[in-house]
């Protein structure tokens, strides 16, 4: 399909974004203050999206307040600092406390019937690339409502290597590159062993503090986590894994020719053992298939040959580059709400507020 017979909104603007220092309560006042709006718009996107998808769900809003309270005990325990960051989100923001954990813990509380099924992941390193750096990007899809509430943070936390992240409404950053050169990239999977943990949220804003690459797959593992998601890690080095991970088993896929991509689905014997509902990841399997190949079509990559795949329109409406074409299930409207580059070497990010096949990439640094 020709990209001109395809519509998406465009923005006049680039992605905001908000700099914030301090404590984890301080940092997540900062933000709250500076995006209350959009952090109360997403608070009524999920209670009007829950309510549209109760005859699937039979769940409430007050009803995943409920669930979301079982998870708390469990991140106090490991996490209290991220937990603190939500409550100054909260504060700063002038919204409740609760709504925002019902945010963060969505997934566990909807048994994942929230698809997120067209993320799409993926990282070339040093011997890859025209200039030698090593480069990594995300497709970040999910309901075209909450477009409008992405935004960046450059943080310089009191205690932690300072990051600069993408988020957006009252969810905890996590999509990043910090300090010491690591980039984490998540994308959904769906095992059957999910219980009541440490949610994804707060175990992927855990990992975005590491300092090398085996204190983030050690993170990404952390005991008593809910569930799990893949977290594509990029290092600087040229150190390139992906960790797929439910509440009870995880497998690690190593770049040992340089390239990884990573959609929605478990790529390991060891984790497809436990995926739930596999034949409804087609079109993870899809983009999966189509962005491996692409990638391995150039052996000198660039930021913008990383861009291209991410504007790719094969399979559409299952393409790489996702549209919400006639989307009337609310269980399954997603659409790319946003496309990241990063050039982990430069400690750079390119990135495009929308589908990237219609707005303009900006760029924006980390500057420590």
């Amino acid at each position: 399909m020709k990209t001109n017979q395809i519509t998406a909104p465009v923005h006049k603007q680039p992605i905001p974004l908000v700099r914030v220092k301090g404590s984890h309560r301080e940092m997540g006042r900062q933000m709250g203050e500076a995006q209350r709006e959009r952090i109360h718009h997403s608070v009524e996107n999920a209670k009007a999206l829950l309510q549209e998808a109760y005859p699937q769900l039979e769940l409430t809003w007050d009803g995943a307040q409920i669930q979301s309270r079982k998870y708390l005990p469990f991140s106090e325990e490991r996490y209290p600092q991220y937990v603190d960051e939500l409550r100054g989100i909260a504060e700063g923001a002038n919204a409740s406390f609760d709504d925002l954990l019902v945010l963060n813990v969505m997934e566990a509380v909807t048994t994942d019937a929230l698809h997120l099924t067209r993320c799409t992941s993926f990282a070339v390193n040093e011997e890859k690339t025209a200039d030698g750096h090593v480069l990594a990007a995300h497709n970040e899809d999910w309901v075209p409502e909450d477009e409008d509430d992405v935004y960046l943070v450059h943080a310089e936390p009191d205690d932690e290597p300072p990051f600069l992240a993408m988020t957006y409404g009252g969810l905890l950053p996590n999509i990043g590159i910090n300090a010491y050169g690591i980039v984490q990239l998540i994308d959904s999977v769906y095992p059957n062993d999910s219980r009541i943990g440490i949610p994804r949220l707060v175990v992927a804003r855990a990992v975005l503090a590491s300092k090398t690459p085996a204190e983030a797959i050690r993170k990404a593992l952390v005991p008593h986590r809910a569930a799990g998601y893949n977290h594509l890690l990029v290092h600087e080095s040229g150190e390139v894994y992906s960790v797929e991970v439910s509440a009870r088993r995880f497998e690690l896929l190593y770049a040992f020719d340089g390239y990884m991509v990573h959609t929605n689905h478990y790529l390991t014997d060891k984790m497809k053992e436990i995926e739930d509902e596999p034949e409804e990841l087609i079109s993870s399997r899809v983009r999966y298939l189509r962005a491996t190949r692409l990638l391995h079509q150039s052996q000198v990559h660039t930021i913008k040959s990383l861009q291209a795949i991410q504007k790719d329109h094969v399979n559409h409406s299952n393409s790489i580059c996702n549209h919400n074409v006639g989307g009337h299930d609310p269980l399954d409207r997603e659409k790319t709400i946003n496309a990241l580059v990063f050039d982990v070497t430069a400690r750079e990010l390119h990135a495009a507020w929308g589908n990237p096949c219609k707005n303009t990439y900006h760029t924006y640094h980390l500057e420590a």
